[in-house]
């Protein structure tokens, strides 16, 4: 059998790519699954007593929902957010402290006073004009403010409080 040697050079790289690919399949397979964790939208932790909790979509859908049209800093127009109350998602935790520290998943984070909670209507948006929030467009968690309720809320120190892609709460 005469195979010249552009047939035996692709031969070589179809089975050299089908050994790799044999080989990943192997250890993938291998791999712990993961998908517990991908479930949780929300860890809130008591940085006093060290007790946490979680929120999954499901528990945060089931929180009374809170509809809020408003302006924000960083997209053009009103829209229409909605999902539970912060003061509610802390309620369930029942941590109590002065304030949380917010952390998101690009590891942004901030000190918010919990007295903002318990003053405005800020809301953990899940959705923006109907549509579930993402980590593309700043999910799947937004606090979003009244913003246009409240003159004083129209403050830039307000707006680094809009936490999106919210995934930790430290309250201290």
């Amino acid at each position: 059998m005469n195979v010249d040697f552009a047939t035996a050079w692709r031969h070589r790289v179809l089975l050299s790519i089908l050994c790799f690919i044999g080989v990943s399949g192997v250890v993938l397979s291998a791999a712990p699954p993961v998908l517990a964790q991908a479930d949780v939208l929300l860890t809130v932790l008591d940085t006093i007593s060290g007790r946490e909790i979680t929120f999954d979509r499901d528990e945060l859908e089931a929180l009374p929902r809170h509809a809020l049209d408003t302006h924000t800093s960083v997209n053009d127009g009103v829209h229409h957010f909605e999902g539970p109350l912060m003061r509610d998602v802390l309620a369930v935790a029942q941590f109590t402290g002065a304030e949380m520290l917010a952390i998101a998943l690009n590891d942004y984070e901030i000190a918010i006073p919990l007295s903002d909670f318990e003053r405005f209507d800020v809301i953990a948006a899940l959705e923006m004009d109907g549509e579930a929030l993402t980590p593309r467009d700043k999910g799947p968690i937004w606090i979003v403010y009244p913003r246009d309720d409240h003159t004083e809320l129209q403050d830039i120190r307000f707006d680094y409080r809009w936490v999106w892609q919210l995934s930790r709460i430290e309250i201290r």
